[in-house]
């Protein structure tokens, strides 16, 4: 049974790495978080984030628990479920948000009258919109993919310890005994 003692550290590493990725991407964008938390809500919407970050978590948290050797079979099959269905909602959230966008775009286009005039103003209007629609697809279509490809290895994975060198596990795919 999961109790506090066993997931806590783990959420705090998560919200650790979360402050990491924003100081990284702050540094690398020279963006303040401000800034990088506008850009995010312009690019990809509140909405989109808001439902597509405890998916990942999910999923994230999956993976972990399915690699963890204290964890039983039926306990790793169940985290194995919980983390397919997780990026399968990721995949479908990015595909729905990129029709929204799409359909968003096509009806400011509608209301619209198309002069020559306007036509710079409508077309930026519709590139923003656009811009929304196929990022969320080109973040969570993979996200999700590396989530189940992630999913998958670690349930298949052989159960006895193989040599380093004769393995083709990656060093952090290696069962932790916690």
């Amino acid at each position: 049974m999961l109790t506090i003692k066993k997931w806590f550290p783990t959420v705090c590493r998560l919200l650790g790495a979360i402050v990491i990725l924003l100081a990284v991407a702050s540094y690398m964008t020279n963006m303040t978080l401000i800034d990088l938390l506008s850009y995010v809500e312009k690019v990809f919407s509140y909405s989109f984030v808001l439902l597509f970050a405890p998916l990942l978590l999910f999923a994230g948290y999956a993976i972990v628990l399915v690699n963890r050797t204290t964890v039983n079979e039926a306990q790793k099959a169940f985290w194995f479920e919980i983390g397919q269905q997780s990026a399968n909602g990721m995949s479908t959230l990015a595909l729905t948000f990129t029709l929204l966008g799409i359909s968003v775009g096509i009806g400011t286009l509608s209301k619209q009258s198309l002069t020559p005039e306007t036509v710079n103003e409508v077309i930026g209007i519709l590139t923003q919109q656009f811009s929304m629609a196929f990022m969320t697809t080109v973040v969570g279509l993979p996200a999700a993919t590396l989530s189940r490809a992630l999913l998958s290895i670690s349930m298949v994975k052989p159960k006895r310890e193989l040599p380093y060198e004769r393995s083709f596990e990656l060093p952090f795919m290696q069962h932790k005994k916690e």
